[in-house]
């Protein structure tokens, strides 16, 4: 049986990198002066899985580099060598090769090996080097293959139900075995039921292998070592010693099936022995309309050439031998070939057929035509497509109440459908109910759904206890990092683009925060410092904190780095408060590092950092003590699908900010707007001066009146500063399901998503950063904001002169 592998291609690099995931985490808390043998188990069965899973594929170059990995961690959970802290390190580097090498093919593309040759020719020298490299399974002593070094084998191999549904195709291993030396294959078609019953996905097959050439049986073993598990698999080496003919008659009891004693198993047994031929006595079988499926009609005769004593024979019988019938004799003729050998449908399970010859090259029972697909780097729409491919692992839980909302759901339909069919105004309270029963259930089945696109935050914060320590080593600090709410759910989508700017923050931590040890101890601290990773729910937001223990910011450096590089006065520098300080580091190119390092100091990313988060409708803001440390604090949606936003009128159109953004709404005062230089109006808010933005202007619309006193203001944020968007009416705050416009249309600046509400009209959800940049607003400058406040004094002055 042939089957396209490429469908289980996603699966198994989900499956790999979690391997890998799993080999780094079982890595980091290896003590190399304490093995820990479950832990090394852990690592070996990882890398066995990826090493077996990528053979089948025919990813080469990850089957080649694994199998030395697995040969030296075999040889360490074996405990015929030890670990150091540099094997530890090698170790993790071989990690991230692996991973690189599997996320090219995963895009389609031809794997870089010149990493993975080195750290394989490095493994191969340690291996080398001393331990004994005997692989754990070969514990019979095998015997000795004569001058000639030509050893033949028996091999026996019968896959698990299931093989061909985990891509692990037998056909690939009997090639494997034909390549080892001469092969003759035999398939053993016992356990194949009748056409009705028949699954195509599933495997009844199993195979008698004869193998001769200069062949250990560790290279036997290796082929088979990764279905191993749910296979089963006999490997003799044949002796010398002749053979001898057996002539089996055995008719088993009626009620045989029913104790579980199948003749299929004694047979494979047999088979296992020597040369078996199998044919059927019918001699017993009812007529059909007397049949029962739980009883046993047939009797088989059955010769069997092989080097075992009878001992080995009343063995595999001994469990039977009271209700059945048994004669076994030696120096019989074998059976003709010509003898029935196929039983009837109602007995499959007990009607093993007679083995075939099969030609070496294909084993025509498993029809191994074509070879596995090999890894080929494409850049055609195939690649693309594979690329784009994502999943999620659901919870059987969370699948439930899916299920049981949309029973509810089902349940609601049809009562609103039956009152649709047989109405009277006698009946509006039923319907009111089932209105209500249906905005009741819908709503369960979206949190539901959106449940299932939620997990835990483990995943963005698995990949720092080894970042942290790869640093700390680099930059001789010592420092551990502590991990906290690791199953606080958020949504996939928002977690895969939080996992850049969490690493930088990390790293700046690792970098500026925390103290060489040296300093550290000078300041009375401990000499290892500490980063702590929380996360938590807090209303409908993810709160993220990254927190360190280090020397804390500077505030007075911050400031002088700002003013030198004009991003404020030396006048305004003092009155700023610690918050506003703070925030200056997120300004692009600002650092106050007096060295530059292959870590950070750049002053390049922050800004990224907190545009990143912006664009998840998240916020970012940073408190420090001087001496102690700092905590950076993020707050995100739990889900981009949803958004809770606010509902405004312009002219006959409807807008809907992000409700996050929104500081305060107010009805617009003309008295209280100016004009700068450039043109740009502001509005005295209080104590502060905010532009102003006309969204009529900006998408060029008709409003109900051009007149600012008649027009209301919603005062946003923007990038930390504020800005007044002028509307005609403020309406409802809901929910909205986010929908986009540039998988559906195109790219619309100032225009994040739209959505559909509930009388069936568009509303198109704003862009605050967009909408800001296409007004053309900047922030004023203080020279501006001197003049206003002067104009502002000499108005009131003239005020106050009027009315006296």
């Amino acid at each position: 049986m042939s089957i396209d592998l490429s469908q289980f291609h996603q699966v198994f690099f989900e499956e790999s990198f979690e391997g890998l995931e799993e080999m780094e985490s079982c890595l980091m808390e290896l003590d190399p002066s304490a093995v820990d043998g479950e832990v090394i188990n852990s690592i070996f069965r990882a890398a066995h899985s990826i090493k077996g899973g990528s053979a089948t594929f025919g990813f080469d170059v990850v089957a080649d580099f694994t199998h030395v990995l697995e040969t030296l961690l075999d040889e360490i959970r074996a405990e015929t060598r030890g670990i150091s802290q540099d094997d530890v390190d090698l170790f993790l580097r071989a990690v991230d090769c692996l991973r690189e090498l599997l996320s090219q093919l995963q895009q389609g593309e031809q794997p870089d090996t010149e990493v993975a040759q080195e750290l394989k020719a490095a493994f191969e020298k340690i291996l080398r080097e001393g331990g004994d490299t005997t692989t754990a399974v070969a514990t019979e002593p095998e015997p000795d293959a004569g001058e000639t070094g030509t050893q033949s084998w028996k091999i026996y191999f019968r896959p698990g139900t299931d093989t061909l549904r985990t891509g692990n195709e037998p056909a690939r291993m009997l090639r494997e075995l034909a390549a080892l030396g001469q092969a003759q294959v035999t398939v053993a078609a016992e356990e194949v039921p009748g056409l009705g019953a028949l699954e195509p996905e599933s495997c009844y097959l199993g195979w008698h292998i004869s193998l001769t050439g200069s062949i250990e049986k560790a290279q036997i073993e290796e082929v088979f070592e990764w279905v191993v598990d749910e296979s089963e698999i006999r490997i003799e080496a044949q002796a010398a010693p002749a053979s001898a003919t057996w002539s089996i008659a055995y008719r088993p009891g009626t009620d045989v099936l029913r104790t579980g004693n199948e003749p299929a198993r004694m047979f494979r047994e047999l088979a296992a022995l020597g040369d078996l031929t199998v044919s059927a006595d019918t001699d017993g079988l009812p007529q059909f309309s007397q049949l029962d499926p739980e009883s046993s009609y047939l009797g088989w005769q059955l010769t069997l050439t092989t080097e075992a004593d009878k001992s080995s024979i009343d063995e595999i019988f001994e469990w039977v031998i009271d209700e059945s019938d048994l004669t076994i004799e030696t120096g019989a003729e074998p059976v003709s070939a010509a003898s029935t050998t196929v039983a009837p449908e109602s007995e499959p399970a007990a009607a093993p057929a007679a083995p075939a010859p099969v030609p070496t090259s294909t084993p025509t029972a498993a029809k191994p035509a074509k070879s596995p697909p090999q890894a080929k780097p494409s850049g055609g729409d195939g690649a693309k497509k594979a690329v784009e491919t994502s999943s999620i692992r659901v919870g059987i839980d969370k699948i439930d109440n899916l299920i049981n909302m949309v029973g509810e759901l089902v349940i609601t339909q049809s009562m609103l459908g039956q009152l649709g069919t047989d109405f009277d105004l006698d009946r509006l309270p039923n319907l009111l109910e089932g209105l209500s029963q249906l905005e009741h259930n819908t709503r369960e089945l979206q949190e539901s759904v959106m449940r299932i696109r939620m997990l835990p935050i483990s995943f963005a914060f698995s990949r720092f206890p080894r970042m942290v320590r790869d640093l700390s080593r680099r930059l001789n600090k010592k420092m551990e990092i502590e991990l906290k709410g690791e199953q606080t759910e958020l949504d996939k989508t928002v977690m895969e683009k939080i996992g850049d700017p969490l690493v930088h923050l990390v790293r700046n931590a690792v970098d500026h925060g925390i103290e060489p040890p040296e300093k550290r101890l000078a300041a009375g601290k401990q000499e290892e410092g500490k980063i702590t990773l929380n996360a938590y729910h807090q209303g409908g937001n993810v709160v993220i904190e990254i927190i360190d223990d280090g020397r804390g910011l500077d505030r007075d450096s911050i400031l002088a780095k700002a003013v030198e590089k004009e991003l404020v006065t030396e006048r305004d520098a003092g009155q700023l408060s610690d918050e506003q300080v703070y925030d200056l580091i997120f300004h692009p190119g600002f650092s106050t590092a007096k060295e530059v390092s292959d870590v950070s100091g750049r002053g390049v990313g922050m800004d990224v950092v907190k545009r990143n988060i912006l664009a998840l409708n998240g916020s970012v803001e940073i408190t420090s003590t001087a001496g102690q440390g700092s905590k950076i604090t993020i707050r995100l949606p739990l889900t981009l699908a949803i958004l809770d936003g606010q509902l405004v009128r312009v002219g006959s159109h409807t807008y809907i900010f992000p409700l996050v953004s929104i500081i305060e709404s107010l009805q617009c005062d003309s008295s209280l707007v100016n004009q700068v230089a450039g043109g740009c109006d502001v509005f005295q808010l209080r104590n502060e001066y905010v532009p102003i933005i006309r969204l009529f202007d900006v998408f060029s619309i008709e409003p109900d009146s051009r007149n600012l006193g008649e027009s209301l203001m919603v005062v946003v944020e923007c990038d930390g500063e504020k800005v007044g968007v002028v509307i005609d009416d403020l309406m409802a705050q809901q929910q909205v399901v986010i929908k986009s416009l540039e998988q559906n249309y195109q790219k619309v600046e100032g225009i994040s998503g739209a959505t559909i509400l509930g009388d069936g009209t568009v509303a198109l959800i704003l862009d605050i950063p967009g909408i800001v940049k296409i007004a053309g607003v900047r922030h004023l400058t203080d020279n501006q904001v001197t003049s206003l406040a002067r104009s502002h004094s000499n108005s009131e002055l003239m005020a106050l002169s009027a009315s006296a």
